[in-house]
């Protein structure tokens, strides 16, 4: 496993949970790191992303609320998410890329994230 998510859980709407994730040392540092979530009967939606560098870029429907972050030493990223909607209701999944063409190189296995109204 190259990437290991965990964080998610219940939350009342309002509410807020942080997700991690760990990259094994077969990830590369440079990568971009992500996370995309998919709602039950729903594609996969891009949700937050993070270059080494620091750029980050955000879905609209997230943006003022979820933060990214990663800790580039310790191979991880974090989304930090504030007001949390019943809509945000999903399986969240980490994943990798290449930082020249976006191309996903690995996914983690996913972490569900529950919000009730």
């Amino acid at each position: 496993v190259q990437l290991q998510a965990s964080g998610g859980g219940l939350v009342q709407a309002g509410g807020s949970l942080r997700l991690s994730c760990a990259a094994s040392k077969r990830v590369s540092r440079l990568d971009t790191m992500g996370w995309y979530r998919q709602a039950p009967g729903k594609q996969r939606e891009f949700v937050a992303s993070a270059t080494s560098g620091g750029n980050t870029n955000y879905a609209d429907s997230v943006k003022g609320r979820f933060t990214i972050s990663r800790d580039n030493a310790q191979g991880t990223v974090a989304l930090q998410m504030n007001s949390l909607k019943p809509e945000d209701t999903a399986v969240y999944y980490c994943n990798s890329a290449n930082p020249h063409n976006s191309r996903i190189k690995y996914w983690g296995q996913g972490t569900q994230v529950t919000v009730s109204s």
